[in-house]
């Protein structure tokens, strides 16, 4: 996996609905979008994807669902990501399919020699730098962390917490394939700009 990954959060998006900042991201050159709603019930959150699974057809953008492997399934979404406390990885895996991307978050070192016996599709590395929209995790691993995972593990990497543009190429040249965005283009001013901003930081360090 290698490119700009929107992780969402409708709080950051303002006045603008959830929808147009995907649509705006994806136009800017977003690769993957996982729909992350811990407060939503069960039906809005499955209306929800189907809308955005919609939004995401013509781009062939994957949608990753957040946790929820009973919205997944049910909306047909490409993917899941599970986190440490989430449903556990085999039983994720053995609900979605040997074709679904499935993402696992790894928080301490144990996690990422963990992981390497599972047959995830990349894991998430969480938090690379201290975030305020990730506030449950066991502390930053940082450009170190970063690169000592990518000299150990046989998985793509996906940094997420604390990217933007000022840091995107440190994290790339560290080792992550992947960098996921939640705030760099939620609290955007003009999403599709911050987006293609980060796709050519991105390209440029791969």
């Amino acid at each position: 996996m290698k490119g700009l990954y929107l992780v969402t959060d409708r709080d950051l998006c303002g006045d603008r609905s959830l929808e147009d900042v995907i649509l705006q991201s994806v136009r800017g050159g977003a690769r993957y979008v996982q729909i992350r709603e811990k407060d939503q019930s069960t039906r809005d959150f499955i209306e929800e994807a189907l809308r955005i699974k919609e939004i995401l057809k013509p781009f062939s953008v994957p949608l990753i669902i957040n946790d929820r492997v009973d919205v997944a399934l049910v909306v047909k979404a490409e993917g899941v990501h599970v986190g440490q406390s989430d449903m556990p990885y085999k039983m994720a895996r053995f609900l979605m399919g040997p074709g679904a991307v499935i993402g696992l978050s790894v928080e301490t070192w144990k996690d990422v020699e963990e992981a390497e016996t599972l047959d995830c599709n990349y894991i998430g590395v969480s938090p690379v730098f201290d975030t305020p929209t990730k506030t449950d995790t066991k502390g930053a691993w940082g450009l170190d962390g970063i690169a000592r995972i990518s000299a150990f593990s046989r998985h793509p990497l996906v940094a997420i917490g604390g990217m933007n543009a000022s840091n995107a190429a440190d994290v790339v040249k560290a080792g992550a394939g992947c960098v996921a965005v939640v705030s760099a283009i939620c609290a955007a001013p003009d999403p599709e700009a911050e987006s293609r901003k980060l796709v050519g930081i991105i390209k440029n360090h791969v």
